[in-house]
């Protein structure tokens, strides 16, 4: 029904990006770059709060419209990341670095 992930810390936040790929509503922590991986298509939570989880877990489950649009909106927001836009934002920063060595 979902892919619930009410992490803390997250150096990127791959799993829940994974889970909009595979039209999978996601349920997500508020904290570190989740909600700039997610954007506005999670259900954002406070990760430190237990009734906050349950909400977000409620309103998936029983919310069908709210289910689809969030694998709507998951759609679109993973389409904005992509591995060989990672590899070519990476070599452009090497690029840069050794230019400026130079």
């Amino acid at each position: 029904t979902a892919f619930v992930y009410p992490s803390r810390y997250e150096g990127f936040g791959l799993p829940p990006l994974e889970a909009m790929w595979l039209d999978c509503p996601v349920v997500s922590g508020n904290a570190s770059s989740l909600p700039e991986v997610v954007g506005d298509a999670a259900r954002l939570i406070d990760p430190t709060s237990v009734d906050d989880l349950r909400a977000g877990l409620e309103d998936v489950c029983y919310d069908s419209a709210l289910r689809d649009e969030l694998v709507r909106r998951g759609r679109e927001q993973a389409r904005k990341f992509s591995w060989d836009r990672c590899a070519d934002e990476t070599l452009a920063v090497y690029r840069r670095a050794l230019e400026s060595r130079s």
